[in-house]
């Protein structure tokens, strides 16, 4: 039984003006601070007819559409590859180029600048701006195309190797839901504030770590899971791979330059790299070794793996055993009350006249299209009002359409599994999947799909952004429910560790 790999990596940065990705306000690119790639694992045993391919993209989530553009792509090079054998997640770094559109709801609105408003003078501003740059759907089929490309170099340049796992530690994220005595909670609240109780949840500083080697014995890739996403840049109006640049350009330095990383962030709804707490000792560390925070990061993780990697190298698995499953559930969607609709109903009617306002200065004040981020309020306002404004659509849906569907899927390689979710995924959730996982290490993959936020119960009690009825279409009970059905596929593939 030999497992054959195959890697390749692509760059997915747009050479023209894009939508950046990650806000609620619109953003228009206006360079590129370091490059967004995506790249690509190939994994066939010959005991099997066929194999899987994980793909690792610097986006901000994976729609549906995009998901589907890669595999219709793909298929066409690769006929004998069946679609659902490609599984596709995000980094989620918020400086990435626009994927979503139209046709992504209910998960997340259209990426472009198109419905502020109707007749207004400076609504022609907008589409003359847009002419400028790159529509979604455009960068969704370009970006599709390239990758298809690479899980064919991938694919086939298979050969025969050899896996080997293991664990490292790399305190990289962080639990962003700060409580108070008040029994209320805040995303970023703030610490220094004498109302200050504790953070709400746990944090997961494993480095899990996945290498590949070839039948030389030289090490080919590694894939890293992280529970965190990619966001210490998430403001800017550049492009960004985020802290995963440095990261590959460290690790490549100590261990060649040829080395593939595949990036997953793990179960890490609640989490972020932000700095809560300790920020003024961190800061003072960064000026003494001279490093950024994205540095800083890299350099933890590369440290981890370094640390690690003597050791994994003396149990390399030459013939791991390679296994799939994936499915198409049900998850219940979270269930509204008409609370939920008045309090959504009564921000968006506060959003809608924060943004008449805005828009009627504009229009009396042409001048204040300068500088180039003279659209950032009127389209945040904008998002903000839509995106409440579905929390009454949603609640008419919940009777009718009491389930949305999405794609899961769980692996095995070796004694190590993968368990994906489409979500940004709460950790407490992530940590009953690996708790009991049979496997030794199990890697859960976040934003394998179309995003938006799965919270726990303690969470929705202490409300806030990522929390709230606009934040999140499915509720804990599917939460727990997805976690249900992760444990129980993988555990399918562990029978002898009964």
């Amino acid at each position: 039984m030999t497992l054959h790999i195959g890697w390749a990596s692509c760059s997915i940065t747009p050479e023209q003006p894009v939508f950046v990705s990650g806000q609620f306000c619109a953003r228009i690119s206006q360079g590129v601070l370091d490059p967004v790639t995506s790249t690509v694992l190939a994994l066939e045993s010959d005991d099997r007819d066929s194999g899987v391919v994980m793909v690792s993209c610097d986006l901000v989530c994976i729609p549906n559409n995009f998901r589907d553009a890669v595999r219709r792509y793909a298929t066409r090079l690769l006929p004998q590859l069946k679609p659902e054998s490609i599984i596709i997640n995000a980094t989620h770094t918020h400086t990435a180029p626009e994927i979503r559109t139209e046709k992504d709801s209910p998960f997340a609105s259209a990426g472009s600048m198109q419905g502020f408003g109707t007749g207004a003078g400076n609504v022609s501003a907008l589409r003359d701006l847009e002419k400028n740059v790159m529509a979604p759907a455009d960068y969704v089929e370009w970006a599709a195309s390239r990758i298809a490309e690479a899980i064919a170099q991938a694919w086939n340049s298979r050969k025969p190797g050899g896996t080997g796992y293991g664990m490292g530690h790399a305190v990289v994220g962080h639990n962003r839901r700060i409580s108070y005595y008040n029994e209320e909670t805040r995303m970023y609240g703030k610490t220094d504030d004498a109302e200050f109780s504790h953070v709400e949840g746990y944090e997961d500083h494993s480095v899990n770590i996945l290498c590949t080697w070839d039948a030389e014995r030289r090490l080919t890739g590694l894939v890293l899971n992280i529970a965190c996403p990619s966001q210490v840049s998430e403001h800017m109006y550049l492009l960004s791979a985020d802290y995963w640049h440095e990261t590959r350009q460290e690790l490549r330095r100590r261990l060649g330059e040829d080395i593939y990383i595949l990036a997953q962030a793990s179960a890490a709804g609640d989490q972020s790299p932000h700095l809560l707490l300790l920020k003024a000792a961190e800061e003072r560390m960064w000026k003494l070794t001279g490093r950024t925070q994205r540095e800083d990061i890299a350099v933890r993780i590369a440290d981890a793996v370094a640390g690690a990697l003597p050791y994994i190298e003396k149990e390399i698995d030459w013939q791991p055993v390679l296994r799939h499953s994936t499915e198409t559930i049900g998850l219940p969607r979270r269930n509204l009350t008409e609370q939920d609709v008045a309090d959504a109903s009564q921000e968006a009617a506060r959003l809608r006249k924060e943004y008449e306002k805005i828009l009627a200065d504009l229009e009396a004040h042409p001048q204040q299209h300068q500088p180039l981020e003279w659209y950032q309020w009127l389209t945040h306002n904008y998002r903000m009002m839509k995106w409440n404004e579905a929390v009454a659509e949603r609640y008419a849906l919940q009777q009718k359409e009491p389930t949305i569907p999405v794609e899961l899927h769980a692996l095995r390689i070796g004694n190590v599994a993968v368990a994906t979710n489409p979500f940004e995924y709460y950790l407490d959730f992530g940590m009953q999947i690996k708790a009991r996982s049979r496997a030794v290490q199990t890697f859960v993959v976040q934003l394998a799909g179309a995003g938006t936020y799965l919270p726990t119960q303690r969470a929705i009690a202490g409300r806030s952004y990522g929390a709230v009825a606009a934040s999140t279409p499915v509720g804990p009970e599917g939460g727990r429910k997805l976690a249900e059905w992760s444990v129980g596929a993988v555990n399918a593939f562990f029978p002898q560790m009964d």
